[in-house]
């Protein structure tokens, strides 16, 4: 069966050898006659998986011995609830960036007694420019930012200073395809359907001095007995964590996040200078603020954008359709997204501009 270029937001691509090992265990894991869908997650064949996805996971992100590593359920969403929740106590900040960074605003004035304070935000320039984030004083709990924006194709690849603050980032769409340094922050949580394996799985990491600061939380949604109890409260996402690990070990054997950043610096360089080149494509977004991830495009014609992406279902291009809150194309280009795809997508919509001009 031939495989499509899926340039879908996520759920996302995942490299064909980590499938095709999961379908190779899939029936019987290390000959233990279960799927690891099977297995207890009491069991030492999954303790051993999830033992070996942290270790995985702190030697590519080089995350210290002061962090903890929590693999929870809920998505990026229900980070929005559970972060202000454990963190705040009296006043937080945050940057709104875009659609995403606006939910978890939301939510967070949701919780009694907290006070949220906006402290910069690109809305009034419809998201396409990243603001100055300025320096706030110790009366804030924390500083929210998200360091990568899907849907406006944004991204923070600087992070901004909060002094004495606990930064806190939703890394959901570009965590590992970009360095970031883990000291720099106080917690990062990030969806794993993007760079990390299939829905059903978050990651939270987390300073143990932010742990605990607040008392009779809701048991599912306090770091602090996630913590305590090693991820494993209540059954967690067992078949997400063993992809996970796979992802892992995938990314690992093409030397870390490093070498992967310069193979998504290269995919993204390449289609911007596209879109640069061209008299028919425009990018929405500032130089100086423009995601390697998500890249939005649009001719400036929804009709044509829609025989755009159209013609290249046609040719195996899949889900370029941009988010229905701007419109136009977007190119995905995560972790395992292939460089061949970039190459087929550039080659494709030159050829749809030469048709379209005339030429």
């Amino acid at each position: 069966m031939d495989r499509v270029y899926n340039f879908s937001a996520g759920p996302a691509v995942m490299p064909v050898t980590v499938l095709q090992k999961i379908q190779k265990e899939l029936l019987s894991y290390q000959d233990s006659g279960m799927s690891v869908m099977e297995l207890s997650h009491r069991s030492s064949l999954f303790q051993s998986i999830l033992n070996d996805a942290e270790s995985l996971l702190r030697e590519l992100m080089d995350i210290p011995s002061n962090y903890e590593v929590l693999f929870l359920q809920g998505g990026a969403s229900l980070q929005f609830t559970m972060l202000p929740m454990n963190l705040g106590k009296a006043k937080v900040a945050y940057v709104n960036t875009g659609s995403w960074s606006q939910k978890a605003i939301e939510e967070a004035e949701k919780i009694n007694g907290l006070t949220v304070e906006v402290i910069a935000s690109s809305k009034e320039n419809q998201f396409s420019k990243n603001p100055v984030v300025p320096l706030v004083d110790e009366t804030f709990d924390y500083v929210h930012i998200t360091t990568n924006n899907t849907i406006e194709g944004t991204a923070f690849l600087d992070v901004p200073t909060s002094g004495d603050v606990p930064l806190v980032a939703d890394m959901s769409s570009n965590i590992l395809s970009s360095s970031y340094k883990v000291s720099d922050f106080g917690l990062i949580y990030a969806g794993a359907q993007k760079n990390i394996g299939p829905s059903g799985l978050t990651v939270v990491i987390v300073r143990k001095d932010l742990i605990g600061l607040k008392e009779n939380l809701p048991v599912m949604l306090d770091y602090k007995v996630q913590a305590d109890n090693g991820s494993m409260y209540n059954t967690p996402p067992t078949f997400a964590i063993y992809a996970a690990k796979l992802m892992f070990e995938w990314l690992q054997e093409l030397g870390g996040v490093a070498e992967i950043e310069k193979l998504n610096r290269k995919k993204a360089a390449m289609l911007y200078e596209t879109i640069e080149a061209s008299k028919l494509y425009r990018s929405p977004v500032d130089k100086g603020s423009r995601s390697l991830t998500n890249i939005p495009f649009v001719t400036g014609d929804a009709e044509m954008d829609k025989l755009f992406i159209k013609q290249a279902e046609n040719k195996g291009m899949i889900n370029l359709k941009g988010h229905r809150s701007v419109g136009g194309m977007r190119a995905s280009l995560y972790n395992a997204f292939p460089l061949e795809g970039v190459e087929e997508l550039i080659n494709f919509m030159k050829e749809f501009e030469a048709k379209v001009k005339g030429d």
